[in-house]
């Protein structure tokens, strides 16, 4: 299927002009493993973004946000990784719009995180974009964003199996980012998530999945990577111990519900946190901080987010977007 082809499919699915069964067979024609094409993936991409609401944002902002986010369904169980490192971007000086949900395949989702540390998540458009604007950072809940999402999901509920949409919600940000640090469940879609998004527009981003299948930057073993940066998508490996980083089995960043994971962030901020909590967080917020052309390179994103940490400048970031929150 060619990209047009599928763009004039997936019109046809968000325009509700198919029947429930035809939904069915659809999406089960479109299989998610190594066949999956990547100009279907970025059709279906593009398609689902058009019909979101977008955050109201200039369109200078547009060009400076970045997304921190995992597709999630890697049933590895850790803490929320990538929240936190959003966080810690924004310390950083990074513009982060946060696209997410509550939880699905774990305990703790990112909203269930943030909702526990005190981030008023029921803002409206206009002030979730003034959030932004005041703090660099904001969330943006997937289901406020998706409307056209709710008679696709029950027909997605009856297949038991991962479809399409199960990797799409990171490609679809409502903030309309063109940066991303993107985690996936599965090796064989970094490359073509990568790809993907450099066809949809996208101008910097990096697409990773750990050898064990975990959609961030590994520190149990080596990580998958396709980054995206002048226009061009090169793939490699990131080994954590060729950053002085200890290798920790993955027992060591499991995580449990909000309560905990909440916990988990503010023992990272606070420097009470165990040696592969806090790794885990700084690996993946050098890699964003890469992405979003703060950091010369992973080494140098390293130490930016060790300074973060070590000033106060997280917490003091955490607590500012908590206060702006419930201001609005």
């Amino acid at each position: 299927m060619s990209y047009e082809e599928a763009k004039k499919v997936f019109n046809a699915l968000f325009m509700h002009e198919m029947s429930d069964d035809e939904m069915l067979r659809f999406l089960l024609s479109i299989k998610l493993d190594e066949e999956t094409q990547t100009e279907v993936i970025a059709a279906a991409a593009e398609v689902m973004r058009s019909f979101a609401i977008k955050l109201p944002i200039s369109d200078e902002l547009c060009s400076e946000v970045i997304d921190v986010v995992g597709t999630g369904g890697d049933k590895i169980g850790s803490f929320n990784i990538s929240s936190t490192v959003a966080i810690l971007c924004a310390s950083c000086g990074s513009m982060v719009a946060k696209h997410g949900s509550r939880s699905v395949t774990s305990k703790s989702g990112s909203a269930d995180m943030f909702e526990e540390l005190g981030v008023r998540l029921d803002l409206s458009l206009k002030d979730s974009a003034k959030l932004l604007e005041e703090s660099g950072f904001t969330f943006m809940f997937a289901q406020a964003h998706h409307p056209a999402m709710k008679f696709i999901m029950p027909i997605r509920k009856k297949i038991p199996q991962k479809t399409i949409f199960n990797i799409l919600g990171p490609l679809t940000n409502p903030a309309e980012s063109k940066k991303s640090l993107l985690g996936v469940f599965h090796k064989s879609f970094v490359s073509k998530i990568a790809e993907a998004l450099r066809i949809n527009g996208a101008t910097s981003t990096m697409v990773v999945s750990s050898i064990e299948g975990m959609d961030e930057i590994s520190i149990s073993d080596i990580t998958y990577a396709s980054q995206l940066k002048g226009g061009a998508v090169h793939e490699f490996i990131i080994d954590p111990q060729e950053y002085g980083i200890k290798k920790v089995p993955l027992k060591a960043i499991i995580g449990g519900d909000a309560k905990e994971n909440s916990l988990i962030l503010h023992n990272i901020f606070n420097g009470r946190a165990t040696d592969a909590q806090r790794d885990i967080v700084m690996i993946n917020t050098a890699s964003a901080l890469m992405v979003d052309g703060l950091a010369r390179d992973i080494q140098d994103g390293l130490e930016m987010a060790q300074s973060a940490i070590k000033t106060g400048k997280a917490k003091e970031k955490l607590k500012q977007i908590i206060e702006i929150s419930n201001k609005l």
